[in-house]
């Protein structure tokens, strides 16, 4: 049933974020505590940070821990002088601060925007330590321009051409004051604006704006992410772990076509149309998204397995 967006949004955030030194730098995070169960990991994208979720997490339920981070350069996490901020040196601060923060937990991985490609090379090269997927516009290789969904085509290739793109993202900051506004169904607050333009308003805070645009893997360029998202594209579609699919419409990154097309490539995923939505969903749906998450995370948790074979030893028969 599609929904219509949601009017009882929040714009605090209900947590204090902690900071984990990471790779010489500070990686801010929300973190609910500490669970005996598995964790559940939220991870942003550009523009944004865990801001983004914070409507979403006081909303789903169970015990389990829910962890969600800045990424170097957003939020409040650090800026690192020097530092390209490419996917690859996002890569080595995610496997860092993973390795950190869940040692030897298994993970259910929430994604969107460049998170999703971040989260899903993770999960490809730590397979055995996911639990599940969930997915909503996310980032997927496009062979051409004219193949990549026309909004971001439309809105995002001036943004590789080096002097154009560096004075709209660094000099007039159309980032922050007009692709993300442009993003949302319903308007955003004056509060919720100021929240996302904070970690911006020095022009060389904006590098990492500018970075991520240039990263889209697009015609096999940049080579080294396209090749990253092309194999995690590939293990997407035959990995048999749970997913939960979130798409809406129009979309950003994915569009009605594109959601048909998914799922039906994609394996065990239970699927989940919100209605109208761009490409910051959570700011539009957030409560039906924590609801079916709610849903969803407890049909493979460790404790509801622990009971179906409580309960299969119970009447000990071999039926499960």
């Amino acid at each position: 049933m599609a929904l219509t967006p949601e009017n009882d949004i929040s714009a605090d955030l209900p947590f204090e974020k902690r900071i984990l030194h990471v790779l010489g730098s500070d990686m801010a995070y929300v973190d609910t505590g500490s669970s005996p169960g598995s964790a559940t990991i939220f991870l942003h994208g550009n523009p944004t940070s865990s801001y983004l979720w914070r409507n979403i997490i006081p909303h789903v339920y169970g015990k389990n821990r829910y962890i969600a981070p800045d990424l170097i350069g957003f939020g409040d996490s650090g800026k690192v002088p020097g530092l390209e901020y490419r996917v690859a040196d996002h890569q080595k601060c995610l496997d860092a601060f993973l390795d950190a923060v869940l040692p030897t937990e298994k993970t259910t991985l929430v994604l969107h925007d460049w998170g999703s490609a971040i989260g899903f090379d993770w999960a490809r090269r730590h397979e055995n330590r996911v639990a599940g997927l969930t997915l909503m516009e996310f980032m997927h290789p496009s062979s051409s321009w004219e193949t990549a969904p026309k909004a971001m085509a439309d809105n995002f290739k001036p943004f590789r051409e080096p002097k154009i793109g560096r004075e709209l993202i660094i000099d007039q900051n159309v980032f922050i004051e007009r692709i993300l506004p442009g993003s949302f169904v319903r308007p955003l607050s004056e509060q919720e604006m100021t929240e996302y333009r904070r970690p911006f308003l020095d022009p060389a805070s904006r590098e990492p704006l500018w970075r991520f645009p240039n990263e889209i893997p697009i015609g096999g360029q940049p080579d080294d992410v396209a090749e990253m998202a092309e194999k995690y594209m590939a293990w997407l579609f035959q990995a048999e772990l749970p997913k939960l699919f979130f798409w809406v419409t129009p979309g950003g990154t994915i569009g009605e076509e594109k959601a048909v097309e998914l799922m039906k490539k994609l394996r065990n995923t239970r699927s989940v149309y919100l209605g109208p939505g761009v490409h910051f969903v959570q700011e539009d749906h957030p409560r039906a998204i924590s609801r079916e998450i709610s849903h969803w995370l407890p049909l493979f948790s460790r404790e509801w397995l622990a009971a179906v074979y409580m309960f299969r030893s119970w009447l000990n028969e071999d039926w499960f």
